[in-house]
């Protein structure tokens, strides 16, 4: 006979003739004559020359261990003693029950949201994020978010985070703040056919992003275009004399002009003005 010890951190799968026996605690112990013995520290998850399902047929050691069986659409993010610990791939995985407390939080891939309770800096650790896709919108943004291609919702500014898997998102961005476009050097003739070379500027800011991103297409550009025929039309219904006599109420007029249009868009209108007017005769008036 041998006599074995088992440490107080060790476990002891006694076998003969390759075919496993029984479990070995903590203490001093006698190996019967052609029987060995394969040693376990359970302080790591169990790693054995036996098959799981061979082991597992043992009341004592389905008493002494955690099964943790992840499928091929999970993942299983594992924790000791309240610490997170590491990522369980798909597969099959023993552990000690005793020294170390295991804790699992078993994640289905196949869904697209986060758990919240789930910490950020688990989701952000080198294990976890190459499971996890994120988006910011900037606190000046606001965006659409489409799943498979379909409109799913409104988000604000913040940082989303989602499970990577096969389901496709995209995420449509706008800048909510006012911005200003320029329109130069645009080709006018007055009513009494005097031609004028004209450049203003308009303040604008998204106020629809559905409007904006979805009703319509490049709104940035119909604005310009709507922009454009507003100051020709309202430029070519008047004569020079009455367009120099008005210049002061031109910028006004053409934003009221342009303002339905640009409702349609989505867009609301601050402020627009004349930067420069080319008369005839080459001479350069500047209005303010």
């Amino acid at each position: 006979m041998k006599r074995i010890t088992i440490a107080a951190f060790q476990k002891g799968l006694v076998y003969k003739n390759n075919n496993y026996k029984r479990l070995l605690n903590e203490g001093i112990h006698w190996l019967m004559p052609f029987e060995e013995i394969f040693i376990c520290d359970i302080t790591k998850p169990l790693v054995s020359p036996f098959h799981i399902d061979i082991l597992l047929k043992d009341a004592a050691m389905m008493k002494a261990t955690t099964l943790v069986e992840v499928k091929n659409n999970e993942i299983v993010l594992k924790y000791e003693n309240s610490l997170f610990a590491g990522v369980l791939q798909a597969g099959r995985y023993v552990f000690w029950n005793g020294l170390t407390q295991y804790a699992f939080n078993r994640i289905d891939l196949s869904h697209l949201d986060i758990d919240p309770q789930i910490d950020k800096s688990v989701l952000l650790s080198k294990e976890v994020l190459p499971y996890v896709r994120s988006f910011m919108v900037d606190a000046f943004e606001k965006a659409i978010m489409y799943i498979d291609g379909k409109q799913h919702k409104i988000i604000e500014a913040g940082t989303y985070y989602f499970w990577k898997n096969s389901t496709t998102i995209h995420v449509s961005k706008i800048d909510t703040r006012y911005l200003q476009m320029e329109i130069s050097g645009q080709e006018i003739l007055t009513k009494d056919k005097a031609a004028l070379r004209v450049s203003c500027y308009v303040q604008y800011a998204v106020g629809d992003i559905i409007k904006a991103l979805v009703d319509n297409k490049e709104y940035d550009k119909q604005l310009y275009v709507n922009m454009q025929l507003t100051l020709r039309e309202f430029i070519g219904s008047l004569t020079l004399d009455e367009f120099l006599e008005r210049k002061e109420q031109v910028s006004n007029a053409i934003l009221q002009a342009a303002t339905t249009k640009a409702t349609d868009l989505g867009v609301t209108l601050k402020g627009c003005g004349i930067r420069d007017v080319i008369l005839p005769g080459e001479m350069k008036e500047i209005m303010n």
